[in-house]
């Protein structure tokens, strides 16, 4: 599914323009976020996907009015809510902690909100009880949430936030301090619930998995700006920049020049002198010294008689069940990893052997 498909007939849940952050003052002040428009649609799981410090926490607290831009304005479904305070704005806020309250039962938790908007009790009892269905907590309804397990008490805090049924969810790393294999079973239920609900998910994450699974569109955030903008697909195989390329999944990036371009093709020559065919993106340049990038999965070892794109001296062979990593040197010095499906041979592949890789020029990407 692409970007236009995800977006026809669908309006914006929230839009922010030129949205801008300084934190301190003078030469102590800090760009937190740096003029930053985005449109996330209505019922979309959204995804800030970076590295820490890159401002994907401070753009979701902004949303949420933890937090009050410097410059730009954030709309709701084409409300400006930039002045509003948080209790005002029709979006609830899931925590990295939770924030539970461990004096009250799992159900009392979930109609927390409710009784504070001041709802009547048999809409707070009602919602209640369709909130603990909904997330599969009904036998825990008098449970304290010190008496759940993590996984539990992540289900409680997602059943309170959305009692209320807010517009959009924001979501700050709920997933983080959870074990590997529940975390995994959590990414699915979360994908699940925001598909039943319709509500519009906005999720922080600094884990590139984690969003590739769960989301529809991932923005890719760095020192405060976004980068790029895509479904899953288009970031994993098709990213602009060099940070997006390097920081979502393995890939290898060789140096270059570009020697000539014609439409979306461009001629790169390597550093050891090799011309390859290259896919040419809209940011990328068209001239000069470039980067370009393909996918250890999408190369693959030279057959007997065939002319390799590249040679290196094989360094050592990763086997790890459903593919087997080469992983070479070439003249260069430059690295380049080859993922093979399933096992090689042995006795064939050994560290020191000189070893060609195939590159489909399809497949091969010139990095803004």
């Amino acid at each position: 599914m692409t970007a236009t498909e995800i977006g026809k007939d669908r309006k914006a849940a929230v839009s922010v323009s030129a949205l801008s952050k300084v934190f301190g003052q003078g030469a102590f002040a800090v760009t937190a976020l740096d003029a930053v428009d985005l449109d996330i649609l209505e019922n979309e799981f959204f995804t800030l996907l970076g590295p820490s410090g890159c401002g994907k926490t401070t753009l979701l607290r902004l949303i949420a009015g933890f937090e009050l831009p410097t410059r730009g304005a954030i709309a709701l479904q084409g409300q400006d809510i930039t002045a509003l305070p948080p209790h005002r704005r029709p979006v609830n806020t899931v925590f990295q902690n939770y924030a539970l309250f461990p004096h009250m039962s799992v159900a009392e938790n979930i109609g927390f909100g409710l009784r504070m908007l001041g709802r009547p009790a048999a809409e707070i009892k009602q919602t209640t009880d369709r909130m603990l269905a909904l997330v599969q907590l009904e036998p825990m309804a008098g449970r304290r949430t010190d008496q759940l397990s993590g996984g539990q008490q992540q289900r409680v805090a997602l059943a309170r936030a959305l009692a209320p049924a807010p517009r959009v969810l924001l979501l700050d790393e709920p997933l983080a301090a959870l074990d590997l294999k529940l975390r995994k079973n959590m990414q699915l239920e979360l994908k699940s619930l925001q598909a039943e609900t319709g509500i519009t998910f906005v999720f922080v994450t600094h884990d590139q998995e984690e969003a590739l699974t769960m989301s529809d569109r991932i923005a890719v955030m760095q020192a405060g700006k976004i980068l790029q903008v895509g479904t899953p697909r288009e970031i994993y195989d098709s990213p602009t920049h060099r940070f997006v390329a390097d920081f979502i999944g393995d890939i290898n990036i060789l140096e270059g020049a570009i020697e000539k371009w014609d439409g979306g093709t461009a001629t790169v020559r390597l550093k050891d002198g090799t011309p390859v065919s290259a896919h040419l993106g809209p940011e990328a340049a068209r001239s000069g010294d470039v980067s370009v990038a393909i996918r250890p999965e999408n190369a693959r070892l030279a057959g007997a008689g065939e002319t390799p794109t590249i040679t290196g001296i094989l360094e050592n062979v990763v086997y790890f069940g459903a593919a087997t990593n080469l992983r070479l040197r070439l003249a260069t010095g430059e690295e380049f990893v080859i993922r093979n499906p399933g096992a090689v041979d042995e006795g064939r592949y050994q560290p020191g052997a000189a070893i060609g890789a195939v590159l489909p020029p399809d497949l091969i990407r010139v990095l803004a």
